[in-house]
């Protein structure tokens, strides 16, 4: 999840693809046989693997919810093509040319920002629907007409951070490596909380450090009001502990960083309970009937629903509604999503339709042991209002 506070800073170029010929009688043959075909292009391996398997789990579940366990629309069954990008855009972006190619006309599932930048292109250049995943950059909303998102964006994340910050004029002091990764959260959180009136300053801790005593010790004088933390990496422990003996978890209202997939609770170390967490979802958090239906059918297998098992069950919701008010038409199809008001597992969600930002709530948690198992409580949700990416770019009819 801190990797992902990144705002990447990514260009996608223009990739040439040749026209696609026959694709027309290919796609009407496909439809006339009685199925409406869907790509799905996402890290079944590479490094946001895990990621990559809540999406698509959650995007079974997401087309079962809307369909009513028929998995159809219109008469017409829903045929998924799982393709593995890798977690690598040249791999991705030739897994769309080939879809597109074969006459696909809705292609979901990017997980990686990387790869998502790459693909939205080629889908635009050939009219097709695209409807990136837990990819979180920002860059990736307006982008073009042709893309949407089912997941949150990096803004959304820094912004539930600041809901943490009673009041204006606070201070805020961001503690994160001295690499790219920690440099752009910085630039974020300097952007965001502090375009809200809030004083932003940074500690950088060399990558090579493995004492991290005399940076917190930094950070206790700084006297902030919030730490923002974006740390990545096996040292998060270390560090951790070190800000606890030196009293910062005492000394300051709010430590805070990003809460990841619920297979990491542990490696917080014993310090987990002092941290506030911004959270893209924990499945105890939202109060919705939807939400409730998906725990239900999860726990009927012993699982749960994790971090991103919401982004795929939002694209399938989208994919589902898309087909049923376009019939694979894609300029029906964008219009039926551009705003979009709709119940989702995190609660409602809207699609701007300026931009097709994906509006939805944040949530503020800590984490605690029950029965020797490390379990989410949450502590207030930021609702989409606040969380609210500023609008770049109107897209024309």
């Amino acid at each position: 999840m801190r990797r992902r506070l990144a705002i990447a800073l990514l260009t996608a170029g223009a990739v040439a693809l040749l026209a696609v010929t026959g694709t027309v009688a290919a796609s009407a043959r496909h439809v006339a046989a009685g199925q409406y075909n869907v790509g799905i292009v996402y890290s079944r391996t590479g490094l946001l693997a895990s990621y990559g398997a809540q999406y698509v789990e959650g995007l079974r579940y997401g087309i079962q919810y809307a369909t009513n366990g028929t998995n159809k629309v219109n008469g017409k069954t829903i045929n998924l093509s799982l393709v593995d990008d890798k977690t690598d855009p040249a791999t991705g972006v030739s897994a769309v040319k080939d879809l597109i190619g074969q006459g696909y006309k809705i292609i979901a599932g990017a997980t990686s920002s990387g790869v998502a930048l790459q693909e939205a292109p080629i889908a635009a250049q050939n009219q097709v629907l695209f409807i990136s995943g837990p990819a979180a950059s920002d860059a990736i909303t307006g982008l073009n007409r042709y893309t949407f998102r089912s997941g949150r964006q990096t803004y959304e994340d820094v912004a539930t951070a600041a809901t943490y910050l009673q009041g204006s004029g606070k201070n805020v002091v961001v503690f994160a490596q001295d690499s790219a990764f920690g440099q752009g959260n910085f630039a974020a959180v300097k952007a965001i909380i502090g375009g809200k009136g809030h004083n932003v300053s940074s500690i950088f801790v060399p990558l090579t450090a493995t004492d991290f005593t005399p940076f917190a010790q930094q950070l206790k004088q700084a006297k902030p009001d919030l730490v923002y933390v974006a740390w990545a990496g096996s040292t998060a422990t270390a560090m951790a502990t070190a800000l606890d003996q030196q009293g910062v978890f005492s000394a300051v209202d709010s430590v805070v960083t990003g809460l990841d997939q619920r297979s990491t609770y542990a490696t917080y170390g014993p310090v987990i309970s002092k941290i506030h967490f911004l959270s893209h979802y924990v499945y105890q958090a939202p109060q919705s009937k939807v939400n409730d239906w998906l725990v239900k059918q999860m726990r009927k297998k012993s699982q749960f629903p994790d971090l991103f098992t919401p982004d795929g069950f939002v694209a399938g919701q989208m994919i589902v509604h898309a087909l049923q008010q376009g019939d694979y038409d894609v300029s029906k199809m964008i219009s039926a999503l551009e705003g979009w008001k709709f119940l989702a597992p995190k609660g409602w969600q809207a699609i701007r339709p300026q931009d097709h930002a994906m509006l939805q709530p944040m949530f503020r948690v800590t984490l605690s042991k029950v029965n020797n198992v490390w379990t989410a409580k949450v502590l207030g949700t930021a609702s989409s209002y606040q969380t609210a990416p500023p609008i770049t770019t109107v897209f024309q009819s």
